[in-house]
């Protein structure tokens, strides 16, 4: 299998809470060629010093994820570039999983994310939800890729910061760029609380519209979907939380409703700004 050093950007502010676990998951990885890039928006709750203590590359910058994101590519070293949160745990074979990908010809690829459903309710239905985009192609998007696959088409649009990965997924297809799909996968650790659920709803929905005029895509705005339709889902679903379905749909329309007061009304509720636990 070819060599490639691996470039993991993460962008983050106030992540402190969950970016060691985030850190120690990319050291336990079955491939050794990676360097970590931690880009932080000038938290003040020790994140700088946690990625530090794992030997990550620390840089201060912002404002928002999309240009943190851009400039860690900017100075990473490696020929493939892994973007992924401070809140997440990555599964070991991830990394590995995705340079055979590349091996084989693709350009890019996605790596499965689930939830934890064991963080309570809003988790629970988060990852039933995020169950039913696997494989949909729809609902995923590439968060490893080739170097020069994304400066070729220009890197994350920083006018973004909700649905952003969708927004580079498309142009990546559009490029004719290959994209693969691996099995090993990535978990949500800090899933939502409803207070959370809502604070984020109104900080992503002011900027939606700005995705949407771009891309003039129903499927991505649609509360209801329909990956959650399907048989297979279905019964999956069914046969270990029956009532799942109702939850489901109902997390979806809330998040749709707030979402759309966010963006006619333009609140400006900063999710992140919280110190006690907080990861982009």
């Amino acid at each position: 299998m070819a060599r490639w050093l691996v470039s993991v950007v993460i962008p983050t502010r106030n992540s402190a809470a969950t970016l060691g676990l985030t850190l120690e998951s990319l050291r336990r990885q079955t491939y050794r060629e990676v360097e970590v890039i931690v880009v932080d928006n000038f938290s003040v709750d020790g994140t700088p010093d946690v990625a530090r203590r794992f030997g990550a590359r620390v840089y201060s910058y912002g404002p928002e994820r999309t240009a943190q994101m851009n400039f860690g590519a900017r100075v990473a070293r490696g020929d493939v570039l892994y973007f992924t949160n401070g809140d997440f745990w990555i599964s070991p074979r991830v990394v590995e999983e995705c340079v055979e990908k590349i091996a084989e010809g693709f350009d890019a690829v996605v790596v499965p994310n689930i939830s934890n459903p064991r963080r309570g309710l809003v988790a629970r239905a988060r990852y039933f939800e995020r169950l039913s985009y696997l494989g949909s192609g729809v609902y995923e998007a590439a968060r490893c890729m080739k170097r020069e696959v994304f400066f070729k088409i220009g890197g994350f649009d920083e006018s973004l910061y909700s649905n952003e990965d969708y927004d580079l997924h498309k142009r990546i297809v559009a490029s004719g760029a290959r994209v693969g799909y691996i099995n090993a996968f990535e978990i949500h650790i800090d899933e939502y609380t409803f207070r959370d659920l809502v604070l984020k709803s109104l900080y992503y929905g002011r900027n939606t519209v700005a995705y949407f005029r771009k891309w003039r895509d129903p499927l991505h705005m649609s509360p209801v979907r329909p990956t959650f339709f399907s048989r297979r889902y279905l019964s999956y679903l069914g046969s270990r939380w029956p009532l799942g379905i109702y939850f489901v749909i109902g997390l979806k329309l809330v998040q749709f409703f707030v979402a759309g007061v966010g963006a006619v009304l333009g609140l400006s509720t900063d999710p992140y700004r919280n110190t006690n636990r907080r990861s982009r």
